[in-house]
């Protein structure tokens, strides 16, 4: 698997922790591959059984106006495709409208169902923080899916009494371990994954999605240089590659019980 480093603050220790199953939360088809593929990528080598939720259909995506009709379909299918690259075949979608994203109720109570279906040691999702120095990583549906997200994993998921309908029909609560959120603010940042060998794999992910880049030399070039920089942020070695992530430890063996 991919070696990792983590600064002081983070509570995820690779040689003790274990990772059978994954659960990634995006708001648009692409937004995993640019934020984690490679991570994912070294997950599914190792095994690690890797499920996406994709909250929006994408459908105000891309740049082709004659593409309008097709564009939801067109999405969808990039994004099995590109899942498909890094091992990942188990995508669910909430079809919420791109755009148009919010922490409702609604969009939590499906948040909640599928992790407590999955139930995944891991959940992967986009940071509700805004990132001021690159604001494109933070539209405003990923702000969304990370506060649905988050919202979702404490306290509903474990809380039998919240979404009762749920738990009626037979999704028990869960005790989710970790939460580990992507494409924040850098101060946010204390876990990296060397995703060196894995870099290609996540490039031709990105790469499927053709109806989202204009410019595909400039994507690439940004691609490999955030990569490179957080690998010398985690103090890897010269030419490595990394992802960053906020790692947040939800329930371990220190876990106070409590709603």
């Amino acid at each position: 698997m991919a070696h990792s480093a983590a600064s002081a603050q983070s509570p995820f220790n690779p040689d003790i922790h274990r990772i059978g199953r994954v659960l990634c939360f995006a708001a648009h088809p692409d937004d995993i591959d640019f934020g984690a593929a490679g991570t994912i990528a070294a997950w599914t080598a190792a095994g690690i059984h890797v499920s996406y939720c994709i909250m929006t259909d994408g459908d105000a995506g891309g740049f082709d106006p004659a593409q309008r009709a097709e564009i939801i379909a067109l999405r969808a299918a990039e994004q099995r495709r590109a899942a498909e690259l890094v091992g990942v075949t188990d995508i669910h979608y909430l079809h919420e409208r791109d755009g148009y994203l919010e922490p409702t109720h609604a969009v939590m109570k499906g948040v909640v169902k599928l992790i407590r279906e999955v139930r995944p040691d891991v959940v992967l999702a986009m940071h509700p923080e805004r990132n001021w120095n690159r604001l494109q990583k933070s539209h405003p549906d990923h702000l969304a899916v990370g506060e649905a997200v988050t919202r979702a994993v404490y306290p509903a998921v474990e809380n039998p009494f919240a979404y009762p309908e749920l738990a009626e029909e037979g999704l028990a609560a869960y005790k989710l371990p970790w939460l580990w959120l992507y494409a924040g603010p850098e101060e946010r940042e204390n876990h990296f994954e060397d995703v060196t060998d894995h870099v290609d794999a996540k490039l031709d992910a990105i790469h499927v999605h053709v109806s989202q880049h204009p410019d595909v030399a400039a994507m690439e070039a940004a691609v490999r240089n955030g990569m490179h920089m957080s690998a010398q942020r985690a103090g890897f070695a010269e030419g490595r590659s990394a992802e960053a992530f906020h790692v947040v430890a939800v329930n371990g063996p220190g876990t106070i019980a409590g709603f």
